[in-house]
Parts: C-alpha cells; structure tokens; sequence
C-alpha cells in the first residue's frame, strides 16, 4: 500500500516579486533558497521560519505588526 505525501501549507501569495536589495519575495518574504526547501523543512523549522517572515513583510509594510512583535 502506498503512502501519499502530504501536501505542505505554503505562505505564497502568488505575488513572485524579489527585493533586489534583500532577496525577499514582496509576496511571502521568502528567499529563493527559503522557497525551495520549504516542504523538506521540519514543522520546527517551517514555524521559526513563518515567524521571520512575518517580521520581515512588517519591515516591507505588507503586514501591521502583532502585539506579539
């Protein structure tokens, strides 16, 4: 019997546009590098992550900061 891969929540927007000054995407403040490992990423790892991109679209002012910020 097979398993199927279970498919990974992703934080893109569909707005594919890098910041030539950070490498960010303006959509889901990823990296190129960040976007391809994203669904090897440990649920760990991929939280961490979901929290630095949050900072970093508030940095871009895609996002209002939490009272969590």
């Amino acid at each position: 019997m097979k398993r199927r891969a279970r498919r990974v929540q992703s934080p893109c927007i569909d707005v594919c546009r890098l910041d030539p000054k950070t490498g960010w995407c303006l959509g889901c403040g990823r990296t190129v590098a960040e976007i391809g490992e994203w669904p090897k990423l440990t649920p760990f790892r991929r939280s961490r992550l979901e929290r630095e991109l949050t900072r970093r679209l508030v940095k871009f002012g895609q996002r209002q900061p939490s009272e969590n910020e």
